[in-house]
């Protein structure tokens, strides 16, 4: 039986019970949620992932790091080895891959995963289509319901399902002002198809048997925005809050059908837009879990883009976001190294965090207090262990060696917390 359906019934499970205790949350309030929609269990029934991963309302902030081949650089070594950053630094991941032996890449990614694993199914048809005929848009609706089902069945916890978007909102996206017309390339490949065929999005007219799908391995619809703003200028056009209405409806009938759903987000928004964003899309959906790429708050600050994107990603979490998508300094300019992975996920692990001590209060923010103590108190081992990446901080505390007093080298003898023990003493004394 799928959770949402266990939910419905009154019933507490195994699964929601350990929610629960990770997150803090009464069990009753997350079995609430979950038969609500509100929140969602990242899992495939028939694999379940190593880590229990939940989103939605209440709980904390998750982070998903998105990694895979593409057509100019193929190399599984290095995709497994940010696997391990993933594994580190994450909570989801997701596989975009789009060169070598998709199929092969994908079983291995799961295989050495210890989280959730996401993908976006069009990429693979559309991709296969060229290896067999003379373009990407001859593949067949069954080819795509095909290769949902192939990746269910090797154990995909979540996909990108651009049924949102429908022909005549792509159209008009092509033939607007846009500065960027379509910068979604699952969503462009469907918006090809549409033209070629001179037919309505395939994810809609099978709508019904692709939430039997997922039904079946009580997997998660992350319902796509292929028409996200891909520039500050673009956003919140009537294309993306067009698609978003049509996403509404989807996740009525998902939820109807008892099939978990998530609805993804931009992309590129101006910082003062994040939080009423998240806003409009928790009103239009009824509050199931929103999961946004970035937001980059600025166009220009490749090969910045994850700091400047962090600083959107804190923001979107305090107002409500569920699952941030990290982006790497690779953004807009290539594919990521192992290096350029970890330096992502770093930033954003940082990012959400500081949304939840707003949006969750003291909950979260006791482990700020802890390092706080411990630094006030110049208790160096006990502070840089409880820090976000301990063994940086070490290198960094001990690159001009081990300090000799007290006080590290940067307010060495001066160190007002060292000063201000010695003047408590000699007060109490």
């Amino acid at each position: 039986m799928a959770i949402i359906d266990d939910a419905r019934k009154g019933i507490i499970t195994d699964e929601m019970k350990k929610i629960s205790l990770i997150e803090r949350v009464q069990p009753e309030k997350v079995r609430k949620r979950i038969a609500e929609g509100k929140i969602v269990l990242l899992r495939n029934e028939k694999h379940p992932s190593k880590k229990i991963v939940a989103i939605g309302k209440g709980l904390t902030t998750k982070i998903n790091i998105n990694l895979g081949t593409s057509s100019e650089v193929v190399n599984l070594h290095m995709e497994l080895e940010k696997v391990k950053i993933a594994n580190k630094w994450g909570d989801t991941l997701m596989d975009l891959s789009t060169g070598g032996d998709l199929d092969l890449i994908r079983r291995e990614i799961i295989e050495h995963s210890e989280l959730p694993v996401g993908t976006v199914p069009v990429y693979q048809v559309f991709i296969e289509s060229f290896k067999h005929k003379s373009g990407g848009a001859y593949f067949t609706e069954d080819n795509l319901l095909d290769a949902i089902e192939k990746h269910l069945k090797d154990g995909v916890a979540f996909m990108t399902i651009h049924a949102g978007l429908t022909k005549d909102l792509a159209i008009k996206a092509l033939k607007s002002n846009r500065i960027i017309p379509i910068v979604s390339r699952g969503g462009d490949m469907i918006v090809g198809w549409m033209i070629h065929n001179n037919a309505e999005n395939p994810y809609r007219k099978n709508w019904d048997y692709v939430l039997e799908m997922f039904k079946e391995y009580d997997a998660v619809i992350s319902l796509g925005d292929a028409l996200r703003p891909g520039a500050t200028g673009d956003a919140h056009d009537e294309f993306q809050i067009g698609e978003l209405l049509e996403s509404a409806r989807l996740v009525k009938s998902a939820l109807e059908k008892g099939v978990q759903v998530m609805v993804e987000g931009p992309g590129h928004v101006p910082l003062n837009e994040i939080a009423w964003d998240v806003r409009l899309m928790k009103k239009l959906t009824g509050g199931v879990p929103y999961y946004v790429l970035g937001p980059l708050p600025i166009d220009v600050s490749a090969p910045y883009d994850h700091i400047a994107s962090a600083i959107g990603a804190a923001i979107a979490s305090a107002s409500g976001v569920d699952l941030l998508c990290y982006l790497t300094p690779a953004e807009h300019l290539g594919l990521p190294t192992i290096e350029q992975v970890e330096e992502g996920a770093i930033a954003y692990r940082i990012a959400a965090h500081t949304g939840d001590v707003v949006k969750l209060g003291k909950k979260v923010r006791k482990w700020d207090d802890i390092v706080s103590y411990y630094r006030g108190k110049l208790e160096w081992e006990k502070m840089i262990s409880s820090l976000i990446d301990p063994e940086r901080a070490m290198k960094v505390y001990t690159q001009f060696g081990k300090p000799k007093i007290r006080a590290c080298t940067m307010c060495g003898g001066y160190c007002p917390m060292m000063w201000a023990m010695d003047q408590v003493r000699k007060i109490n004394d």
